[in-house]
């Protein structure tokens, strides 16, 4: 195969606000880090336990500034996009990371306005009772005799 496929797809929640800047070249850049919950079993204790793994990602241009506002820490985001692998030195040590550039992002909870900006996921609507639910009536679709085989 000489194709490289470079996707990633997460939902998680905002771990800090988003902080806008700009580029040299005059762009915009959003940075912003998110929790993603990964499950694994404490050897000691037999339990299964959630692990936050925490993923810094970017986004550029006009969206970035428009969302800029809207991306607190808590709100629950999904994102895809691809990963992004940099490298620099500093005081001559030599360092790296890797980030998530985001191409689409995907709000999975509503402003709560009450809350001073923070974010809530909405509330269910209740299940409808078994007497409010008409009964559907029986449906003949087709005939047995009109089945070709």
């Amino acid at each position: 195969m000489s194709a490289n496929i470079n996707k990633v797809i997460l939902t998680g929640n905002l771990t800090r606000d988003s902080e806008l800047r700009a580029l040299p070249s005059g762009s915009s850049v959003l940075a912003f880090g998110i929790a993603v919950n990964d499950r694994r079993k404490n050897s000691s204790t037999g339990d299964w336990e959630d692990v936050p793994n925490y993923i810094n990602c970017s986004m550029f241009g006009t969206r970035a500034e428009g969302l800029h506002k809207y991306l607190l820490k808590g709100t629950k985001v999904g994102i895809d996009g691809k990963l992004r692998w940099s490298s620099w030195e500093k005081d001559g040590q030599k360092h790296s990371k890797v980030d998530v550039t985001v191409d689409n992002l995907e709000f999975l909870s509503s402003r709560n306005n009450s809350e001073g900006g923070s974010y809530q996921a909405p509330a269910a609507a209740p299940a409808p009772s078994a007497d409010s639910i008409p009964a559907t009536p029986e449906i003949t679709v087709y005939d047995a005799d009109d089945i070709p085989f």
